[in-house]
């Protein structure tokens, strides 16, 4: 299954192509490299358009040439949510377009859970700057737990916390590496009734630690599971690992979870240039019925 995130008014993906895509947020247009982009772009005047363009370093890393001067940062809208777009020196801008298609997912099983219970907890892992954390809190929950290793995306997430006013919303930001963190809640008895978690497919622990999502993929579930409440909602994993496939995560979720319903998939943006749909990584979804 591929869901399409065709909602945004304030992005857009213009055009695709030799590795490149030409994106829209709100009036600025950037030019960023995606590797997944292997086929040729069909239209090459409406390059021309962009106001700032990143270039990979054969060295790693990269940087950002600027055809115009812009901001240190804006904001865009999604729905009734407001959001800090920031070039960085990793060429990210601070969030990830194709996501909203999980956002909608998140609001409508939040939605449905709050019928019939007067709270929800939810737990957003590896947290970045906290787009589904401000979704999670604005659609209903009655506490949202974030946590990402970084302070620096912490405080960006605290920035998007004001921004769609939930400043008086009861969200917790914590700074801690996800699989300590899980395992502290499980020793401490607490529970959460939606998970969320986008892993990395590499990175570091806090002593050093290698981190691989295929390595540590199973750890990372069944730890959450461990704090998974006995009347759930949903866990939603996202992945943008290169060798992890819709049928892997599947097959490793049915094993974890078994006696629940698994969905797996991809998600993607549509391309207005020629209609093509961008890839962007797959999701996995666990809920009872």
């Amino acid at each position: 299954m591929t869901n399409i995130s065709n909602n945004w008014i304030d992005y857009e993906c213009l055009a695709t192509g030799n590795g490149e895509k030409l994106e829209r947020y709100g009036n600025i247009i950037l030019n960023r490299p995606d590797p997944q982009i292997i086929w040729p772009k069909t239209n090459n005047k409406i390059w021309n358009k962009a106001d700032a363009h990143y270039y990979r370093s054969n060295k790693g890393g990269g940087h950002w040439e600027y055809h115009k001067q812009l901001p240190d940062k804006w904001t865009i809208n999604y729905k009734h949510l407001t959001f800090k777009i920031s070039p960085t020196n990793f060429k990210h801008t601070g969030i990830f377009p194709e996501q909203a298609t999980n956002w909608d997912y998140i609001m409508k099983k939040i939605a449905a859970f709050k019928k019939n219970h007067d709270e929800m907890r939810i737990l957003n892992l590896f947290a970045y700057t906290g787009c589904a954390t401000m979704v999670a809190s604005s659609a209903g929950a009655t506490e949202v737990v974030h946590v990402d290793a970084s302070k620096g995306m912490t405080d960006w997430a605290k920035e998007n916390m004001h921004l769609c006013h939930l400043e008086n919303n009861k969200i917790r930001f914590i700074v801690d590496d996800v699989i300590k963190f899980l395992e502290r809640e499980k020793r401490r008895g607490r529970t959460y009734h939606g998970i969320i978690m986008d892993p990395p497919s590499f990175g570091h622990g806090p002593n050093k630690e290698v981190w691989r999502l295929e390595d540590n993929i199973q750890e990372l579930l069944t730890k959450s599971k461990d704090i998974l409440d006995k009347d759930f909602s949903f866990l939603l994993i996202n992945s943008y690992t290169t060798g992890l496939s819709p049928i892997s995560l599947n097959n490793i979720l049915s094993l974890t979870f078994p006696n629940t319903k698994i969905e797996t998939g991809e998600i993607g943006l549509p391309v207005t240039d020629n209609n093509l749909i961008l890839p962007c990584g797959i999701y996995g979804k666990v809920t009872k019925d």
